[in-house]
């Protein structure tokens, strides 16, 4: 009799499943809350952590070995134009999504005057060092986006992962300049990074092996650090709207790859789940990445050279479910003050919201950050964060499978195409 094997991504569930009833269980004693804290979540911040430290590794790798396989500046320059433009649309996209269900839910209505006072009291000191960020970004030029994407030192780039478009520049270039060099200069290090591209995989495949038991620490963990099941049916109309508006966007990856492969939605999903469901525990694109390159390269056949070069991409700059929630927070914030936002005003909020999205670290509460760069430019108090506080690391594990889902989908098109 054949031992019984259940699929990763049934592991990873029955872990995160366990890890809420766990917590609950737990949080019926006086002691459950600090034993969790203690002495569970730390294994799930080990797990992100081992993620987070082979993506930088795996960006090298992968962006140079895809890019001079490809041996013809004139296949990346093509490539890498119908990324960026189909990343972009797909933003626009989302953030028009979202705002069309924020005007026709308003849930902003629907918070009193009594429930914002509480929330401005109780996290006025997150408010604040976002709107400290926040300002960083605003005071400077035109071009320090532009500016940003050149590392002065690629070392330094590589030890912090909010610096992942800096590595990929280093990536590229290196992968063009390694196409232009003699052939019999370029094999012996193509042949390295190809080496160490196997290794880094290898690495992934040892660490997922731990999956089920880190997402069981990181929802152990979210359950009893949540906020009061009060506060949570006072922006349940809310969550509701951001939910909504990322189903549709789940909608529509699945048109692209329908359109492009002719391939039904349930086998594009069923082939990401994987990477789905570690995108929904961690919060992070960039941690998922490792995972999300086996998931198309393996399951939904995606050749290595596009999977390696779209993915990392992706995991940077494409924010489709980041964009909407600050389409949708922006308008909510708004209602919720009583601002009557016109026209002009949303249109601008789909244009920051774009461009906010893709300078946007692909990290856990990076989100929030830009959010405060999208409230400023529509005129919106910023104290109005305090509304979403509570709600926004639930909201954050949901919209990350979004983004992760939207990198897979463009990867499969642009392989198609």
């Amino acid at each position: 009799m054949k031992n019984l094997k259940i699929a990763l991504h049934w592991q990873i569930l029955l872990g995160m499943a366990a890890g809420v009833l766990f917590a609950l269980l737990l949080s019926s004693f006086s002691w459950g809350a600090d034993f969790i804290k203690d002495w569970i979540k730390p294994f799930g911040t080990i797990f992100i952590n081992s993620l987070k430290l082979i993506a930088v590794p795996l960006i090298l790798a992968s962006l140079i070995k895809g890019i001079s396989d490809l041996g013809d500046l004139s296949k990346l320059s093509k490539m890498g134009s119908r990324t960026i433009i189909t990343f972009i649309l797909t933003t626009f996209v989302a953030v028009s999504i979202g705002l069309l269900c924020v005007n026709v839910i308003k849930p902003g209505n629907a918070i009193s005057e009594e429930t914002r006072s509480n929330l401005l009291q109780s996290y006025s000191g997150e408010i604040s060092s976002r709107v400290e960020l926040a300002e960083e970004h605003r005071e400077t030029g035109p071009l320090q986006a532009l500016e940003d994407i050149v590392p002065s030192n690629v070392f330094f780039a590589a030890s912090d992962n909010t610096k992942m478009l800096q590595v990929i520049f280093f990536a590229v270039f290196f992968g063009v300049s390694l196409i232009l060099v003699p052939k019999d200069i370029a094999k012996p290090v193509g042949d390295f990074f190809a080496g160490f591209n196997d290794v880094i995989l290898k690495m992934i495949d040892l660490i997922m092996m731990a999956a089920p038991y880190g997402v069981f620490a990181l929802l152990a963990a979210l359950v009893i650090e949540s906020p009061s099941s009060n506060l949570f049916s006072a922006l349940a109309l809310y969550t509701i709207t951001v939910l909504t508006g990322l189903l549709l966007m789940l909608g529509v990856y699945a048109g692209i790859v329908y359109f492009s492969t002719r391939k039904i939605p349930k086998i594009f999903f069923k082939a990401i789940a994987p990477a789905q469901l570690l995108a929904f525990s961690t919060s992070s694109s960039a941690a998922t990445l490792p995972v999300t390159i086996e998931c198309v390269e393996n399951n939904l056949k995606v050749s290595r050279e596009v999977a390696s070069f779209v993915l990392p991409i992706g995991a940077t700059i494409n924010m489709d479910g980041t964009s909407l929630y600050q389409a949708v927070a922006a308008v909510f914030i708004a209602q919720a003050f009583g601002m009557d936002l016109n026209l002009e005003a949303q249109l601008m909020i789909i244009l920051t919201a774009t461009l906010a999205s893709i300078g946007s670290a692909a990290v856990p509460g990076a989100g929030m950050v830009m959010l405060v760069i999208v409230l400023a430019q529509a005129g919106i108090p910023e104290a109005g964060l305090a509304l979403i506080f509570a709600v926004d690391r639930p909201l954050d594990m949901c919209r990350t499978v979004i983004n992760v889902s939207g990198d897979a989908a463009v990867s499969v098109m642009i392989n198609k195409f």
